[in-house]
Order: structure tokens, then C-alpha cells, then sequence
């Protein structure tokens, strides 16, 4: 179907306003064991390549939507055609994907400033979501996130695989310390890696053929086109996203989260100092370190290009450290990572794999691993990072009310504007 004109397309906008705020579609809620799950794709560029190949081998995508019609005509070329089976639609306007009555569940691989637009839609439209972390782009729309999950009874899972991934070493590492073998947990550190803003800048100018920019831009402001803010480097901008720290720093602080048994709360301060590019050549920190303090007296230390923080995850104890990250686990002492765990011990959700995961609780309707309010949590640790960072200031959030306390302005930051008509 061709997208309208920007013409219609505000008619369009107005029209479908009120139809996405009801659940109108409803999936299939018994699904027999040998019926595949049909999904559709919003976004399919660099990880949502990865994750559409990942549910080629475990369901039926039915519908691939992107913007840029270039991602989407060599997506399109990746799904194979079966006997008897129909062929892989291409749209490009998210909405038609939602109006699809055959679809089970969306998997959002989107920017992030479209995360949680996207995932509230599905879900008021009776879709089970996949949507890639960060879950969203402020704290504000995590809430109204988990609220649409909860309300329309979806299954969302929040692509923070590294649960679920690597031979399982980052729960056995969370197991580990949440079972007392490194003592009493005292610190952890999580390292990211620098910006790596990909080319040099270059001046604005008129948006390719195959970019549908405005829509490319949806909540956020309007601003011309600048071929070095989009795709991968979207990362790198504040109107679209938060850096490192909401890019490996929703990994990591993720299983910090986890190993702390921090899954439905957080910190309750933070602080820290940043480094920008000289250059200007982005916006988001080159480098930081962030001190958190949770209520029980335990510190995580994020460092970004920090020599002290290795890129990863370190759980510091009274009787010893572990580290892990997506290549080791090692401990210190050594025997710790050995350990037998034992009846009494913690022992964590464990996953066949993320996204094999996301469909088994859609036909089981159990959470998933990385459920949408474990996301909105580690989502709010990154964002909470970024303000402070932003303000220069320490911040004191108390995690029950999601409020930082004290502190009207930064209040302000906890959500933000959004062009109409994007509104949530």
C-alpha cells in the first residue's frame, strides 16, 4: 500500500488517532504446537536485521515496515517465500503492520525516540511487542509503557539479551552474587566503550529519495535532514536517544540491576562528571563516570572510557569479585565462578534463548525474562544517569514514586515534548 501524501497524511494522523487508542485487534490467545507465530517487523535496519533473522528460524514474519525504502526492500529479500505460504509484505508506515488481524506480536528495532509510540500502539492494537532497549527515551514514557502492556494484557519483552545469551555466564554471575559467593555485594562497575560517532560531519541538505525523514523525525523536533544524525548515528543525538550510557550502559546496568535484585526499583541518588567532543560532532557524552547509591548501601559505578572500570560488568564483595561480559566469566578468587550452586541457593529465570523466550510467554502468557517494567527500571537508571550528567548536579530519585526529590527542573527532564501530532 503507498504511503499518503503529507497531505493526507494528516488526515491520516487524525483518523488513526482515535482508532490506535482502543484494543481493536485481538490475536490469536490459544496457539496449537505446531502453529507458528506471525510476526511483523517495524524497523528493520542494522539490529533489526539480526532480530528479523532471528525470528526466521523461530516464527513467520508476515510484514516488514521501515522508513528508509532501501532497509526494507533488502529485508524483504532475506524472508523466503514457502509453498502455500503467502509472501512477506513491505510497508511503510507502522500502522498498516498493526492493522494486520494476522499478526501475533511487532518486533520494534526502531530509534529509540520511537520505541515507546510504537510499542503503546501495538499494544492497544492486541499485539504481543519485542522491543529493542533501551526500552524507551525518557522515564515518563516507560510508565505509560508498562501501563499499555498491563491494560491490554501484552506480553512485551525488552531486548536485553544478554539475560538470556552467552552461554548463560551473566546469570550465573547475577546467581552467584545474589547466592552471597562473593560475600556481601559492596560495588558494581560497568564499563561502556566511547562514542564511536561513525564519519566525519557534513553539512545539512535535503533528505534522500528513500527517507521518509519526517516520519523518520515523528515525536521528535523538526530540524533539517543531516545524513551523519541518522541510522546508526542516532545514538548520538539527544532528541533521538542517549549515547553509550542508554546503548551498552542498558546491557550492562541491566544485569547489574538483576544481580542486585533490583528488577522493580533502582538507586535512590547519583552524580557524576562528563567530557563532549570538542568537535561538536556530537551531542552525547565522549566520556562520563556516574557513582549510584541504592537504598542498602550499594554503589554502581559507571564508567565510560574509564581506566579503572573495565567494559563489562564487576561485582565487587566483602569476599571477593566477579567479571563478566559477552566473552568471559572469571572470578577472584578463581574458584568462585566454579561453585556448585546448591538447593538453597538463587537460582534465576533461565532462557532457551531471548527471543525463543518472548514466544513461549506469548503462548504461555507468563512474563518474559526481561519483562517491560524490568526495561522501564533499566531504562530509568541510564536516563537518570544522562540528567544528572546534563545538569551537572546530584539527584536524589526515589524509586517508588519515580521522582527525583527536591529538584523541580530536573523533574522536567524526566519526560519531553513531542511534535504533533506523535503524542503518546
Amino acid at each position: 500500500m503507498a504511503l499518503p501524501s503529507n497531505g493526507s497524511r494528516r488526515q491520516f494522523l487524525k483518523a488513526t488517532a482515535t482508532a490506535l487508542a482502543v484494543p481493536y485487534i485481538i490475536p490469536r490467545s490459544v496457539f496449537g504446537a505446531n502453529e507458528q507465530i506471525v510476526t511483523g517487523h517495524v524497523g528493520v535496519g542494522l539490529q533489526g536485521v539480526a532480530n528479523l533473522k532471528a525470528f526466521l528460524k523461530l516464527a513467520q514474519p508476515a510484514a516488514l515496515c521501515d522508513v528508509d525504502s532501501e532497509h526494507l526492500t533488502e529485508a524483504l529479500k532475506l524472508v523466503p517465500t514457502k509453498a502455500g505460504q503467502k509472501a512477506c509484505d513491505g510497508y511503510g508506515d507502522y500502522r498498516r503492520v498493526l492493522d494486520r488481524k494476522d499478526i501475533d506480536a511487532v518486533v520494534v528495532t526502531t530509534p529509540d525516540h520511537w520505541h515507546a509510540p510504537v510499542t503503546i500502539h501495538a499494544c492497544e492494537a492486541g499485539k504481543d511487542v519485542y522491543c529493542e532497549k533501551p526500552l524507551t527515551l525518557t522515564v515518563a514514557e516507560g510508565r505509560k509503557v508498562v501501563e499499555a502492556a498491563r491494560k491490554n494484557s501484552r506480553i512485551v519483552q525488552t531486548g536485553s539479551q544478554q539475560r538470556s545469551e552467552y552461554k548463560g555466564m551473566f546469570r550465573l554471575a547475577c546467581e552467584l552474587v545474589r547466592s552471597g559467593k562473593i560475600g556481601k555485594l559492596q560495588e558494581v562497575q560497568v564499563g561502556v566503550p566511547i562514542t564511536n560517532f561513525r564519519g566525519t560531519p557534513v553539512a545539512d541538505s535535503s533528505p534522500p529519495s528513500n527517507l521518509d525523514y519526517d516520519f523518520w523525525l515523528g515525536p521528535a523536533p523538526k530540524k533539517p535532514y543531516n545524513e551523519r544524525h541518522v541510522h546508526y548515528n542516532f545514538r548520538f543525538f539527544w532528541d533521538y536517544s542517549g549515547g553509550q550510557m542508554t546503548n551498552w550502559g542498558a546491557h550492562h546496568i541491566d544485569i547489574a540491576q538483576w544481580a542486585m535484585g533490583m528488577d522493580n526499583s533502582g538507586p535512590v541518588a547519583v552524580e557524576g562528571t562528563a567530557t563532549f567532543d570538542s568537535e561538536h560532532r556530537y551531542e552525547v557524552t565522549k566520556t562520563c563516570r556516574l557513582n549510584y547509591t541504592y537504598e542498602n548501601g550499594v554503589r554502581l559505578i559507571m564508567g565510560q572510557e574509564q581506566p579503572d572500570v573495565p567494559q563489562g560488568v564487576t561485582f565487587i564483595g566483602s569476599e571477593g569479585r566477579i567479571f563478566v561480559d559477552r566473552s568471559k566469566l572469571n572470578s577472584d578468587p578463581k574458584e568462585i565462578v566454579t561453585t556448585e550452586l546448591g538447593e538453597k541457593d538463587v537460582h534465576l529465570y533461565k532462557s532457551p534463548g531471548h527471543h525463543q523466550n518472548f514466544l513461549d510467554c506469548m503462548k504461555s502468557r507468563e512474563l518474559p525474562i526481561c519483562d517491560v517494567e524490568i526495561g522501564h527500571r533499566t531504562a530509568t537508571v541510564c536516563h537518570l544517569g544522562n540528567i544528572a550528567l546534563r545538569l551537572g548536579r546530584r539527584l536524589r530519585w526515589d524509586p517508588s514514586a519515580e521522582q527525583i526529590v527536591g529538584d523541580a527542573e530536573a523533574n522536567t527532564w524526566l519526560d519531553r515534548p513531542r511534535r504533533s501530532p506523535y503524542t503518546l
